[in-house]
């Protein structure tokens, strides 16, 4: 066993490449010596080092060979070529089942000579996003000029060169040597193992592992503001970002000028986030405290004062370009730039987001009514609609897009609009990830669901639909979002009747093919919310069971989730997968779901032969108790079971089929079901076929695996 160290340091590295580049690192060296079982792999990364400390086998042992060549009957050129390509003569080959083969020992190979071999072309062809070249005379490329390649194997230096016929790879040869700090501790030193050299980093100034200099910016930066009566207003990504900027994390406080306290608060937020990278902080009583945080990237002799003095100066700097869009926005209404979204195109197919706004308020109002809303909220819904995409022309929004909505309830609320409304306004883009809450009064949220269905509306209206290799319009999310809305606000709306109606104003641009668009989009939303499930953790095969349930008289030709069976309504559909999970979980459930399948092979074999088996048994042709023991089961189980699922009591639905359970077991004990009477037989089926159907308005129990 030895240990390898690879240690790539270059000039500044994009942050937002260092971890991927890490994975691909492990990834390439373990392809790459294979034959040497790397393992034990560590991986550091920051804005100047990509490494990997590994532990290798010694040596590629003596191995046998076995490579088949031509046939007996090739042509002679197909062997000669087989032979020079190995070196060999034919002498060296034996004949194997009518083919020419080449059986011999490899000899050992080094660990030293493998990583040599294989290193080269690895460097060459590492799959950087963006590389760049540098100098001249050189097509070897790196995401920024290369200045060390230092490689050891248990502390000695594994020799090789990056250069190839008619390119010196700038010079470039693997050594032992490396880089801390640039301005703390600059120059190279000499690494012995990578003990040493992770003692030698820190000792120059470089914080090697990504998750520690994290460590340091989050509770440094936590302090201080705990030291200034605040805290820090969450934010993950900027910790991430910033610890691929720096080397040595250093915390530091400025303060926040009294004149821009006035500021909204995601506007100072923003701001310091996009264009400084600053951390902001919030008072107790979670408003904007007048300070912020940010990391430098070395220590000061006067403490980091004029390091802090000059960030101020550029803070006030920015603030007072918000200060300009802020102050110069508010003196036009939100309702009067409605008008000019009439020269901001939505899609070269779709309209102007004015014809977008437009859609959004009619949509929002139909929404608003089928939430059971007052007139009066019907009014806000539309309203709010209208105005929802009005701050796109603001000057706020052209600086700070991330400020899409939020900006437009603050200038709602300043032109006087209703409180709703502006909340609509504002909050109709939440949830905007993974971690954001969606919004919960009733107008902002029938406001965000005509947003969303419109988007995904007309974009498969017109064919731009997600494909597997991108989601240029994030139509996915737009979906995900949609169920989310639905979902965490308990709604009981049908869904599909939603989307109709969404897809209503693009009847002209889908012509005949709007209806494929539509089924197209109702079963993407199947889909999404299959995703969604078993992301949580449900069965995807219970869901398709939920799914495939059909209604009494109802034929069963599709899975859509809505034209079919099922509503659009989510909480009852996601009630009813409930209870059905449960159920099939439970000794009856299974036993009833083994009886069901039994039932339904049957009816699939004998329905081929003389199907379908369909219509009433007749009880005057029961010859055995068992056959009126189920007749009476499923007359009495039947009108129950229909009245638990008209009041949407699922749980109630399951316990209803749960009698049937111990009258199958009798019936598949004791009756031939294939008789050879075949009016005793059809009715024999018929029975089944009554069976079959009545766990069907449950769910389809053919879909349910194991």
């Amino acid at each position: 066993m030895a240990e390898l160290l690879l240690d790539l340091c270059s000039e500044e590295i994009p942050a937002g490449m260092q971890k991927r580049a890490a994975d691909d690192l492990q990834r390439l060296l373990e392809k790459a010596l294979a034959p040497l079982n790397p393992r034990d792999v560590r991986l550091y990364w920051g804005p100047r080092h990509v490494s990997a400390v590994l532990e290798v086998d010694e040596q590629v042992p003596p191995r046998q060979q076995s490579e088949r060549g031509p046939r007996e009957n090739a042509p002679e050129k197909a062997l000669n070529g087989f032979l020079r390509k190995h070196g060999v003569g034919k002498e060296a080959l034996t004949l194997e089942n009518g083919a020419w083969v080449l059986n011999r020992t490899l000899p050992a190979v080094s660990a030293a000579e493998l990583i040599a071999a294989e290193l080269p072309g690895l460097l060459w062809a590492f799959p950087w996003p963006k590389a760049m070249r540098w100098g001249t005379g050189s097509q070897f490329t790196w995401v920024r000029p290369l200045h060390h390649v230092a490689c050891l194997l248990d502390g000695e230096t594994v020799p090789f060169s990056l250069a190839r016929e008619g390119d010196d790879a700038h010079g470039l040869r693997s050594g032992n040597r490396t880089e801390g700090h640039r301005f703390l501790a600059p120059g190279s030193f000499e690494i012995t193992d990578a003990r040493q050299w992770l003692a030698e980093l820190e000792k120059r100034f470089v914080v090697p592992q990504a998750t520690e200099r994290a460590r340091q910016i989050t509770e440094g930066v936590a302090e201080l503001a705990r030291q200034a009566g605040a805290e820090v207003v969450p934010d993950e990504g900027l910790v991430q970002e910033v610890a691929g900027l720096v080397e040595y994390p250093k915390p530091l406080l400025g303060r926040i000028d009294d004149a821009f306290m006035d500021l909204p608060p995601e506007v100072m937020q923003v701001s310091m986030r996009v264009n400084q990278r600053y951390f902001a902080l919030r008072d107790p009583n979670n408003k904007a405290a007048p300070a912020f945080a940010f990391v430098a990237n070395q220590t000061f002799s006067d403490g980091g004062k004029l390091c802090i003095a000059g960030n101020e100066r550029v803070l006030r700097a920015r603030f007072s370009d918000a200060r300009h869009f802020w102050n110069l926005d508010r003196k036009r209404r939100l309702a009067d730039r409605v008008e000019d979204l009439g020269a901001v195109t939505f899609h070269a197919r779709l309209g102007t987001q004015k014809a977008r706004a437009e859609r959004i308020s009619a949509l929002a109002g139909e929404i608003a009514r089928a939430m059971g809303l007052s007139v009066g909220q019907i009014a806000q819904a539309e309203r709010a609609g209208l105005l929802a995409k009005a701050d796109l022309t603001t000057g706020m929004v052209g600086e700070f897009p991330e400020l899409q909505g939020v900006m437009g309830g603050y200038y709602a609320t300043h032109d006087g609009e209703d409180p709703e409304v502006a909340q609509a306004v504002s909050e109709h883009y939440q949830p905007r990830g993974q971690n954001d809450v969606p919004p919960t009064a009733p107008v902002a949220v029938a406001v965000a669901l005509a947003d969303r269905l419109d988007m995904l509306a007309g974009f498969f209206a017109i064919g731009e639909t997600p494909s597997g290799s991108g989601d240029p319009y994030a139509l996915r999310r737009s979906a995900i979002t949609t169920l989310r809305l639905l979902r965490d606000n308990g709604l009981r709306l049908d869904l599909g009747a939603l989307l109709k109606r969404a897809a209503q104003p693009y009847e002209s641009l889908a012509a005949e093919d709007r209806k494929n668009a539509l089924g197209e989009l109702e079963n993407f939303f199947a889909e999404r919310l299959r995703v969604q499930l078993r992301a949580e953790g449900q069965r995807h095969d219970v869901l398709d069971a939920t799914l495939a349930a059909r209604r009494p008289g109802e034929a069963r030709d599709s899975d859509s989730l809505f034209t079919h069976k099922l509503d659009g309504d989510l909480v009852r559909l996601l009630t009813r997968l409930q209870a059905l999970a449960e159920m099939i979980s439970t000794e009856d459930g299974k036993n009833l779901l083994a009886a069901y399948r039994r039932a339904a092979n049957i009816l699939r074999i004998e329905n081929r032969k003389d199907g379908p088996h369909t219509g009433a048994p007749d009880p005057a042709l029961f010859a055995q108790e068992e056959e009126r023991a189920l007749q009476d089961v499923l007359q009495q189980s039947l009108p129950a079971l229909e009245q638990a699922l008209a009041s949407d009591d699922f749980t109630a639905a399951m316990k209803h089929l749960a009698p049937l359970r111990p009258v199958m077991d009798r019936f598949f004990e004791e009756v031939t079901v294939n008789a050879e009477d075949p009016e005793l037989r059809r009715n024999r089926l018929r029975l089944l076929a009554a069976f079959r159907d009545s766990a069907q308005l449950v769910a389809d129990f053919s879909k349910i695996e194991g």
